[in-house]
């Protein structure tokens, strides 16, 4: 997996967060901030536990989208498809209309299992 790709779709991911944050509780708000930086940054153990918790706290439907997408993310560098797919699915569920962004789309590991799921109907 390229680094390069990492990059590109954490930069793209942390700016689509800053315009989610309106009208949810700050200890959400800072555990998915805290979460999506730690993702950026490689630290994936913690990104978890704080995309977890921000989940935990009550975050709003289009942030829970965000926290899932992380998560599932983070399965798939882990090499952990199911538990990927697992999470894509639970962000669908909450908005079926969800894509993600061009960057993260094109990347080798997480994109075809996003692609599948789309392709398939998803919530299933």
């Amino acid at each position: 997996m390229s680094f390069r790709w990492l990059v590109l779709a954490g930069t793209v991911t942390a700016l689509s967060a800053c315009a989610l944050l309106e009208g949810t509780p700050l200890e959400a708000r800072d555990s998915l901030r805290n979460g999506i930086r730690d993702y950026e940054e490689g630290r994936y153990l913690e990104a978890f536990r704080s995309l977890r918790d921000a989940l935990e706290e009550g975050l709003a439907a289009k942030e829970r989208v965000q926290a899932h997408k992380h998560i599932a993310f983070i399965y798939c560098v882990s090499n952990r498809p199911r538990d990927c797919r697992d999470e894509f699915r639970k962000a669908l569920a909450i908005d079926p209309s969800f894509q993600l962004d061009p960057a993260e789309a094109g990347h080798p590991t997480w994109g075809p299992v996003f692609r599948s799921l789309k392709a398939n109907g998803t919530t299933k």
